[in-house]
């Protein structure tokens, strides 16, 4: 984290100081612009919000009004900018924006990305705030320059406005000279109280529009975190792309050719009846091992990248599956609708190696498959009622399996206690 962040203000550096150094510093110069320029700001921001308000409600009904209404709820992001601005004055750390950059550039974009930011909302629930205290700003500097020039011009008052004061008190401690001396010794020390007074005024506004419109820095190690997740997911769906224009590839391609060398083949057997044996015994060899490397082909295609799960989605795709299972299948899915290409892809190979596993080595008489959508997130399961002892071996598809799942951002769970049941889980995050 960034040193300095958990500091109340900088204007707290001031305490820490001797009065010299503050003096010969530029910092209550500095203090003293930014907390005059809150009233100015407040006020023209509350000038144009209310008086889009108005127009806006007005002339709603009409539709002229809504973008006056947009603009309103807009109208924290301009103030937010200009409060991080106003407040390098008193603050040295940076101070970047927690709006983040449009997908795509133009109006539109940019309009419906603040709307969606949470960000937006709690600037405009700031603003308000900000305005007040840029009011008791203002105040407390008049407040203060009232007093130390008060103070600070008794002499002068004592030389030519010694009749002119109504108070017949003031009056009075204009005409002692003694008086004047230690008003003016106190003003002086009046002046420089107000020096740190307002620094430290200062530096506490600044820690509050820092809370307030600042969003909180990410440690290295945060950072870090963040671009692995997302390169992981970059990685994820490269990786999905590749295999689909594989699968295109061997589709379109090979097992294009190798269909057409069959029926060549096929006619060259039927063309050689009648021929030399040795040669239709070859030919006829080759026409078969031609079909075996074909359903091969099918075979690693299918596995590749199913057909009907690219098609017709992961439900149709799993009891396609659950058919193909020597063991019986009861199915409880419940999905609303297609899923990102990746977590479906994820949860198919996870039921498919889930039921092989079933059929290889529970010896259950009965497994269920459940496939539902909660919460953003898709939930899998593989149970069956076979003797269990199931484990996860370094060799074992159930590694792989749970290494996909967690590179969609998922957790993989096994659970095969001695003499069952096995219940093979896995949760994957399916926000779209």
């Amino acid at each position: 984290m960034v040193r300095g962040t958990a500091r109340v203000g900088a204007g707290w550096e001031a305490l820490r100081r001797s009065l010299l150094a503050l003096l010969r510093s530029s910092r209550p110069w500095r203090s003293f612009l930014y907390l005059l320029g809150g009233l100015p700001v407040g006020m023209a921001w509350l000038t144009v919000t209310s008086t889009a308000l108005g127009l806006g409600l007005v002339t709603a009904p009409l539709g002229i009004g809504l973008p006056l209404l947009a603009s309103v709820a807009l109208s924290g992001v301009a103030l937010g900018a200009v409060e991080r601005r106003r407040l390098r004055l008193v603050d040295p750390l940076p101070a970047p924006s927690p709006h983040r950059t449009p997908d795509d550039a133009g109006p539109w974009p940019w309009l419906t990305c603040r709307l969606r930011e949470r960000a937006t909302w709690a600037e405009l629930a700031c603003a308000p705030l900000l305005c007040a205290l840029g009011f008791l700003d203002f105040a407390l500097l008049v407040l203060l320059l009232a007093l130390v020039l008060g103070l600070l011009s008794a002499p002068l008052q004592a030389l030519f406005l010694r009749h002119a004061q109504q108070n017949a008190a003031w009056q009075q401690i204009l005409h002692d000279g003694r008086s004047v001396l230690f008003l003016w010794l106190i003003g002086i020390w009046a002046a420089l109280g107000s020096m740190y007074l307002v620094t430290v005024w200062a530096g506490l506004r600044g820690a509050l529009s820092r809370r307030l419109l600042v969003p909180a820095p990410r440690s290295e190690l945060t950072t870090q975190i963040v671009e692995l997740t997302r390169s992981r997911a970059r990685i994820v769906g490269v990786y999905e792309a590749q295999r689909r224009q594989i699968e295109r590839d061997l589709h379109d391609g090979v097992q294009q050719q190798l269909t057409a060398l069959i029926m060549t083949i096929g006619l060259a057997e039927a063309e050689l009846a009648e021929g030399p044996p040795t040669a239709a015994r070859l030919v006829s060899r080759a026409h078969r091992e031609a079909k075996q490397a074909l359903q091969e082909l099918r075979a690693l295609v299918h596995g590749i990248l199913p057909t009907l799960l690219a098609d017709r989605g992961l439900g149709p795709a799993v009891a396609a599956v659950a058919e193909r299972s020597p063991v019986p299948v009861q199915l409880d899915v419940d999905l609303p609708g297609r899923l990102p290409e990746t977590v479906e892809s994820a949860a198919y190979f996870f039921v498919c190696e889930g039921l092989t596993n079933v059929a290889r080595h529970s010896r259950a008489a009965q497994a269920t498959v459940m496939v539902r959508r909660a919460e953003g997130s898709l939930l899998v399961e593989v149970c069956d009622d076979g003797v269990g002892g199931a484990s996860v071996s370094a060799a074992g598809g159930l590694v792989g399996l749970a290494d996909r799942v967690s590179a969609l951002g998922g957790v993989a769970h096994l659970s095969s206690p001695s003499g069952g049941p096995t219940i093979l889980q896995a949760q994957i995050p399916c926000v779209s």
